[in-house]
């Protein structure tokens, strides 16, 4: 397997029929996926794009974003996920930094985008619900034959919030995103054809996109799309779409748990959540659990490890309050600031190594040999491990304070919060 899109189009000639996508109670099947993207690819290599060129997506969940993330890797091209959000100035860097060619966006953000482009001269695509507007984008042969490329090409760039300095793009190779949505698909979440995916989280986002789209995909799951995380709406899609699993950041179960509707709502279908993105409070995951009758699985991943490093396997003992184990093909130790391994139950530094490390950041060999100093990419992350290999995230490395000569964790005060029956 080479290109990653061979997954859309082995499950579209598999099960052309099967709903691929939901969103207001419509269906898009797999063949009619692969159709539309196959159209964005052709018209891609129309308009002068390459393999191995970057095209960034400025959309939210609407079944346009599967559309042209497909077609940009039927054509060969480097996908550049964007928050929606994003002001004209960190475009104008996301553009610039990558070499962006061409920008798939809403209409409500292509005024930011065009500000944006001035600089990159990257093309401003307009972008309806299933992609983009008629007029907009067109020419070209489709392609509904993957392009051929390399395990070691870069598929996605995804850049990393830059908690100090400008953000990093993590380069996402084949290989690594194909793997990881595997893994993501049979040994954590053990999605069938028969499942219906809950697609709330941001599929700019890499938890949302390879946990919730590549996983599906390969599946031959369907993917029931919210444009926007909103509880109402979040709870409607579950009854309304007999949602079996849920894939969700903790602020999401807090909300879904904390809203007036959930108390009458019918979630019978919903069989595994998994959550992942921060810590998971205890009370939150008890609560949700015993109100819908159902299993949140918590994991833990980061951008430049495809994302999933560590899970609580659904055959394995689940730990609430910790991530789980590492899971296949990754490895993982907590270190001291030189390296080296420290002791079961003591704090350390999460640092990961397998195949779904990223390849490194874009253009960046400075920050790729600091983060990556000897094959072990260190994660920011401060943890314990247990005698059985289950980690217990204790907090951000960077979030630690110092108090009286003690180190005081966030997450810590945080859980105890939690606790107090005042506190949603």
């Amino acid at each position: 397997m080479t290109n990653l899109a061979t997954n859309l189009t082995t499950t579209a000639a598999q099960h052309p029929d099967q709903d691929a996508l939901r969103v207001n109670g419509q269906g898009v099947t797999y063949s009619q996926l692969l159709g539309m993207a196959a159209t964005v690819a052709g018209a891609l290599r129309a308009n002068g794009v390459e393999p191995g060129d970057r095209v960034a997506i400025i959309l939210p969940n609407v079944p346009a974003f599967p559309v042209v993330y497909w077609g940009v890797l039927l054509a060969g091209g480097i996908v550049v996920p964007m928050n929606p959000l994003l002001k004209s100035g960190e475009i104008d860097f996301f553009f610039t930094n990558s070499g962006a060619k061409v920008a798939f966006v809403w209409p409500d953000f292509v005024g930011e985008a065009t500000k944006g482009a001035q600089n990159s001269g990257t093309r401003i695509v307009e972008c309806g619900p299933m992609g983009p507007v008629a007029g907009a984008f067109e020419g070209g042969e489709p392609i509904s034959e993957p392009t051929e490329r390399a395990d070691d090409d870069t598929a996605i760039i995804l850049y990393t919030s830059g908690t100090t300095g400008r953000p990093k793009g993590a380069e996402l190779t084949h290989t690594n995103v194909n793997l990881n949505a595997q893994r993501s698909a049979t040994t954590i979440q053990e999605v069938t054809l028969d499942d219906i995916v809950m697609g709330c989280l941001p599929l700019f986002h890499v938890f949302g996109l390879v946990v919730g789209l590549n996983a599906a995909t390969i599946a031959g799951a369907s993917l029931a799309l919210i444009p926007r995380f909103d509880p109402e709406a979040a709870i409607e899609v579950i009854e309304k779409e007999r949602v079996t699993i849920m894939q969700g950041v903790p602020t999401m179960y807090a909300a879904i748990l904390n809203h007036p509707r959930s108390d009458g709502m019918d979630a019978s279908s919903l069989r595994t959540c998994v959550s992942g993105g921060s810590a998971l409070p205890l009370e939150v995951m008890r609560a949700f659990e015993q109100k819908f009758n159902c299993v949140i699985l918590e994991g833990y991943g980061l951008s430049e490890t495809s994302p999933v490093a560590s899970f609580n396997m659904p055959d394995r003992e689940r730990k609430p309050g910790t991530i789980g184990i590492a899971i296949p093909g990754c490895e993982m130790r907590c270190v001291d600031l030189d390296g080296n391994t420290v002791p079961n139950g003591e704090v350390g530094e999460i640092a990961i190594r397998g195949d779904n490390v990223m390849k490194g950041y874009w253009r960046n060999p400075e920050a790729t040999a600091e983060s990556i100093p000897d094959g072990w990419f260190r994660t920011g992350d401060l943890a314990t491990m247990d005698d059985e290999g289950y980690f217990t995230i204790v907090d951000r490395k960077k979030d630690m304070i110092l108090r009286g000569g003690m180190n005081v964790y966030p997450r810590e005060v945080e859980e105890v919060i939690y606790t107090h029956p005042d506190v949603l």
